[in-house]
């Protein structure tokens, strides 16, 4: 075997190429693509957690979202000063007005319409340490000075963690032009 380029084993040694000077570039080569490979799988296990840890809080206060409007349908008002933090404000659909927390909940009992039904969807939140933003579409559809009104828009709520609990911060929602 004179063929410098054929691959042998000696004393559990793999030399490839051996007449190229591939030895020199094989074991590093192996070595590079090894951590490349374990170090991905690490990262993937990490962010693996990272997002389920987020699904799990993002799962929460999606839900809290969903207790907010069963709450303002069912004029609950204990109910929404357990969900709106102190600082609450809340900017309305045109703009025209920015509520703090307890102008808010006065204006969930003292409305001249009456709401039928809430539903939010397309909802999408990014958690960004102890604050979580999520946005999204609204339906209310209900009755104002005896006449049917149906309102589709967009929001934008801003929770922040509070102790043990998550609590919504800001508020803003936007009428979508039909």
């Amino acid at each position: 075997m004179s063929d410098p380029h054929h691959i042998c084993c000696k004393r559990g040694q793999m030399k490839l190429f051996a007449g190229r000077g591939w030895g020199r570039w094989l074991r590093p080569l192996m070595i590079w693509a090894a951590l490349a490979f374990f170090g991905a799988t690490q990262l993937e296990t990490v962010a693996a957690q990272e997002h389920g840890s987020d699904d799990g809080l993002t799962a929460k206060v999606l839900a809290l979202e969903t207790l907010w409007n069963q709450a303002e349908l069912a004029k609950d008002t204990q109910s929404l000063d357990h969900l709106l933090a102190d600082t609450f404000l809340y900017v309305d659909i045109d703009g025209s007005s920015i509520r703090n927390k307890g102008d808010f909940i006065h204006s969930v009992t003292d409305r001249t319409e009456h709401i039928e039904s809430i539903r939010s969807e397309s909802m999408l939140s990014r958690v960004y340490g102890d604050t979580v933003i999520v946005t999204g579409v609204y339906h209310e559809k209900g009755t104002l000075n005896g006449k049917p009104y149906y309102h589709h828009g967009r929001f934008t709520d801003t929770w922040v963690k509070q102790g043990s609990g998550w609590m919504c911060a800001a508020s803003q929602s936007t009428l979508i032009q039909k």
